[in-house]
């Protein structure tokens, strides 16, 4: 069944000693805001945990599969190749995929402007439409968070009825850089320039504590595009409060969902403005603490009173 609510929520997460969220264009330093000093956290970080939790902890046995195919596969997984998945669409509606085939231009003439050198069949409005409903059908994560799958095998563009912010930390963060050793060498090469010492030097980037919040929106009306149902946003409230005691690694530290606050309307178009109820949620940092190195050091702020007719105040985590 599809929704018939609207809700905003507000997500709260920590990290102690790790990095939550390298930026591959700074060495893998963790992000941040470099005029005020705050951490950040991508929504597509985010949106990879959630999809990494489903992957390895839904039980799909247990559903009934559509087309042939099950409700809660992953589109954008490690390694794959999307036009593949694509095509399994095509396949499984009995479809001639759309293709795109490029002839030979005689030498020293431009494909480009060649009359006939490239036939492309972009596919049918229909077919692609019901490439795209197949795709919402059997991908959690295409239902959920869209995706544009337009490119190579058509299947159409998704607007997810999900949308996250980046996370942003409460507190100003500091980037602490270690050196590391480690006690061998990757070739023979390597190993004759040390004489033997055997050593790499290498380096990690941490952050001791930061606490974050980002703040997310669950559109009905595009959930009934989708397909998107009741039971796909009980997992992605479960997704949410656990997906971090799946993703463990040295690098990361210790992360932990610290609070899932979810903000439920009675109508479709929603009771209040979403800004208005993220503001109810204020973790603050205790009386006398100034510099926070765990969740103990905050406090939290919830602010129940006088709520917006028609909306409801949930706790997920």
């Amino acid at each position: 069944m599809s929704l018939t609510n609207r809700y905003d929520f507000v997500l709260l997460f920590d990290v102690k000693d790790g990095n939550p969220n390298g930026d591959p264009d700074a060495g893998n330093l963790p992000r941040l805001d470099a005029e005020t000093g705050h951490g950040l956290v991508t929504d597509v970080s985010l949106k990879r945990k959630v999809r990494n939790f489903v992957a390895l902890t839904y039980d799909q046995t247990e559903r009934e599969p559509v087309d042939g195919e099950k409700r809660f596969e992953i589109y954008v997984r490690e390694k794959a190749i999307l036009n593949l998945q694509h095509q399994r669409a095509y396949s499984a509606l009995k479809l001639d995929a759309p293709s795109e085939v490029v002839a030979e231009a005689p030498e020293g003439e431009d494909k480009k402007t060649k009359k006939g050198a490239k036939e492309k069949r972009k596919g049918s409005a229909s077919d692609i439409e019901l490439a795209r409903k197949w795709m919402c059908q059997n991908f959690f994560d295409v239902r959920t968070f869209g995706a544009v799958m337009s490119l190579g095998v058509n299947c159409g563009q998704v607007r997810g009825p999900v949308q996250l912010t980046f996370a942003r930390s409460v507190d100003p963060i500091i980037a602490q850089e270690h050196s590391i050793t480690r006690m061998a060498v990757a070739t023979e090469a390597e190993a004759e320039k040390q004489d033997g010492d055997n050593r790499t030097m290498g380096r990690k980037h941490t952050v001791p504590y930061g606490l974050y919040a980002a703040h997310g929106f669950v559109s009905s009306f595009l959930a009934k595009q989708t397909g998107f149902s009741d039971e796909d946003l009980e997992l992605l409230w479960q997704s949410l409060a656990q997906m971090f005691e799946h993703d463990r690694s040295a690098a990361r530290g210790e992360m932990a969902t610290r609070g899932l606050y979810v903000f439920k309307h009675d109508s479709e178009l929603g009771n209040a403005p979403a800004h208005a109820l993220f503001e109810r949620i204020q973790p603050r940092l205790k009386d006398g603490v100034t510099v926070p190195r765990s969740f103990t050091d905050y406090e939290m702020t919830v602010n129940e009173t006088a709520m917006p007719s028609g909306v409801t105040l949930m706790r997920k985590a």
